[in-house]
């Protein structure tokens, strides 16, 4: 075994704290202290939003905007007899710093603004990553009514609204317009992306913060090294370049694993409950614009060609990752790639946020990371180029709230354009761009960096919905379980993916037929349809 440093949640966050620094300190935004004074006052005709830094007008709002909206309902229902004084927020506590940390400097904490401008108190508790839908499950089915909102996995929304727990907010939408899919600052595809992070079956039950949209990345200093590219294409007979697709991919991988050196190949993850991400991205490739896990009629369609092949691939990969690859997870995955330990890697779009920062003296890796496009599979002369969103915390409103429409309000004001890419900006936790306002703003381009910005917003046109139907824990159980089997050589390709056929449809029949079908279908809208040009 290569001994590689853990990056643990507190070195993460520790890291974080040090890029909020450094960015407070050396943006071109932060002046002088006499002219950050002058900054301190809502310009003219707006009624809200962060003050007290250059450049903070680009995220105040007017009274007709999502958030001036959000805000002026909010202190109404305050100053109402039923008005709430405060909000209780489940979060995943390493996002809390987003909220609770001012940034830049001088401006005041998203939680602060939220506070002076409503007078409703936000009250956030703090829940371990990993256990967000354990504990909202819990709430749920105790009837503690702990929160009026929770956070938890993009993909629970239909779990939970199947459960009751959380509340259908479509009349909150109709009455309060978040705009969600403006063509200038929305959501990336419209509809389309609207669909995908806030809808279940054609009803908004979450609203997207985060953006967890995987993205490749890749070592420049490798990739750009003439040695190693004159010693790659005399072996393949094309140029060395970051992978278009997964044919070029597994032989660059296979190029430059050279474990002896402390260099893997390429490290995406194949851990149980991360790792069949990444067999995703080979499998829905796999047809043109996609290969979907199920027909309209709810069959599932993995056990077939594709899903033997994509299987096969998955597997046949471990030889250019490390001997303990179906045990890595996300900390030993940053570890590596901070230490130099790998040529490529799928992971959040983060990764560079933390490890291509100055500020973090662990990595050894500081302008030396690029990102690029998914590899993808050729299809009548286009490329069906695939990623996928994962994790990503959504926020529900607790049916169990005394204050649900305050409730929403919070959610559509966190989730607007102004606020969100001020608040994602913010290196102090993990929520990650993914509207069109966040990829022109300055701010989160300078956290996440120029480079890698368009590949984010690329990647996010290019990205499939993992499953997000009644049963998805299940659904997702049974082809982990069954990867894991493949990946450790107990069963081979074509017996994973039968016996992962078997157990969906039992779950299928537990959750009921039609429900998914019905899911499937309203689901089907959130898939890409992009392709790309053969080079």
């Amino acid at each position: 075994m290569i001994n590689q440093p853990r990056f643990s949640r507190r070195r993460f966050l520790s890291a974080a704290a040090q890029t909020t620094a450094l960015v407070a300190v050396s943006s071109p935004l932060v002046l002088r202290p006499d002219r950050a004074r002058a900054a301190t006052d809502l310009v003219e005709g707006m009624i809200g939003g962060p003050t007290g830094f250059p450049g903070a007008e680009r995220y105040q709002y007017g009274p007709d905007t999502p958030e001036g909206r959000a805000i002026e309902a909010a202190k109404a229902l305050k100053a109402s007899n039923n008005g709430p004084d405060r909000i209780v927020i489940a979060l995943s506590d390493g996002s809390i710093g987003q909220l609770t940390q001012p940034f830049p400097k001088g401006a005041p904490s998203v939680k602060e603004l939220w506070e002076r401008e409503t007078g409703i108190e936000l009250d956030i508790v703090g829940i371990p990553n990993g256990t967000e839908f354990t504990k909202v499950m819990q709430d749920i089915s105790t009837n503690a009514g702990q929160y009026d909102v929770y956070t938890t996995e993009w993909n629970r929304l239909g779990d939970l609204a199947e459960s009751g727990g959380v509340l259908n907010l479509d009349d909150f939408v109709a009455k309060h317009r978040p705009e969600w899919d403006d063509p200038d600052n929305g959501y990336v595809n419209g509809d389309q992306g609207v669909s995908l992070l806030n809808e279940y079956r054609g009803s908004t039950y979450g609203v997207s913060l985060d953006g967890d949209f995987q993205t490749w990345h890749h070592r420049t200093d490798l990739f750009g090294n003439p040695e190693e590219q004159k010693a790659f294409a005399d072996a393949h007979g094309y140029e060395l370049a970051p992978p278009t697709t997964w044919k070029q991919h597994d032989e660059i991988a296979a190029f430059f694993h050279r474990p002896d050196q402390g260099l893997f190949g390429s490290t995406d993850l194949r851990n149980q409950g991360w790792g069949y991400t990444n067999w995703y991205q080979r499998y829905v490739s796999m047809d043109a614009p996609n290969q979907y896990l199920f027909a309209d009629d709810g069959t599932a369609l993995i056990n077939s060609e594709a899903g033997w092949q994509a299987t096969q691939e998955y597997v046949d990969s471990l030889s250019h990752h490390s001997p303990d690859a179906i045990s890595w997870g996300w900390p030993e995955q940053y570890g590596n790639f901070a230490n130099g330990g790998a040529a490529m890697t799928c992971a959040f779009s983060n990764l560079p946020k933390f490890l291509d920062n100055p500020g973090n003296d662990g990595s050894k890796v500081v302008g030396k990371i690029g990102s690029h496009l998914p590899p993808g599979r050729e299809h009548d002369g286009g490329l069906a180029r695939r990623t996928v969103l994962w994790f990503s915390i959504t926020g529900t409103v607790s049916s169990q709230s005394k204050h649900p429409e305050a409730a929403y309000l919070l959610l559509q004001w966190l989730g607007s354009a102004r606020i969100y890419s001020w608040m994602t900006a913010n290196p102090g936790g993990y929520f990650d761009p993914f509207r069109l306002s966040d990829f022109s703003d300055p701010l989160v381009q300078q956290t996440y960096h120029e480079y890698h910005v368009k590949v984010i917003r690329d990647s996010v046109e290019r990205a499939v919905p993992t499953i997000n139907y009644p049963g998805a824990t299940a659904f997702h159980n049974a082809l982990d379980e069954n990867l894991m089997a493949a990946l450790t050589g107990s069963m081979d390709a074509e017996q994973a993916m039968a016996n992962t056929e078997r157990q969906w449809k039992r779950i299928a029949r537990r959750v009921g037929e039609d429900k998914l079908t019905d899911a499937i279908q309203a689901n089907k809208p959130a898939w890409p349809t992009v392709l790309d040009p053969v080079s």
